[in-house]
């Protein structure tokens, strides 16, 4: 992603997760490639219910502090209320945050929730398969190219890489 990303101006980043039991915890923005590793080594899963809210209202908090391009999801699950999170993600598509979900599985209840957040925000949603981290680095590199250079970058981008960064780009066109 930084790769990517640096003759478009950089990149920095926040790592955000949540687990178990209202366990949510953001890292601070990070433009290293190495220190972003060793943060992302170092979360460990714990079951629990999802807080997808809890993640969409840190952007807006975000966003109204300073320039937030994109915020990205990776996730397979939504147990929570789906309106306050479409209010939410309206929000954020408000403050011109795209939000990019990226759904593992095939769930369709889970992806018409993951898709209208996508909508709501500016963004988009779309499938990846979590036995190829290939394919998740380049749908992660390709937001990168957004959020460093925009729509145009990230058309360039999808031209060279993988079929899941050409659906990216197509859904989000199409908003």
């Amino acid at each position: 992603m930084f790769a990517e990303t640096a003759s478009l101006g950089g990149l920095q980043v926040q790592l955000c997760y949540y687990r178990g039991f209202q366990q949510f915890h953001c890292d601070t923005w990070c433009s290293d490639t190495a220190r972003l590793q060793q943060q992302m080594t170092q979360v460990r899963c714990l079951g629990g219910a999802t807080q997808i809210g809890r993640l969409l209202e840190h952007g807006v908090i975000e966003a109204r502090k300073h320039t937030v391009q994109a915020l990205v999801f990776i996730g397979d699950a939504v147990e929570e209320a789906i309106d306050p999170l479409c209010q939410t993600a309206g929000q954020l598509g408000l403050l011109n945050v795209p939000v990019f979900i990226f759904q593992e599985g095939q769930s369709p209840k889970v992806t018409k929730v993951f898709q209208q957040i996508g909508q709501l925000s500016g963004g988009a949603c779309v499938p990846f398969n979590h036995q190829s981290p290939n394919e998740l680095r380049d749908l992660l590199t390709a937001v990168a190219v957004y959020a460093a250079g925009g729509r145009k970058a990230l058309e360039n981008f999808s031209r060279r890489a993988g079929p899941g960064v050409a659906l990216l780009t197509r859904k989000f066109k199409d908003l």
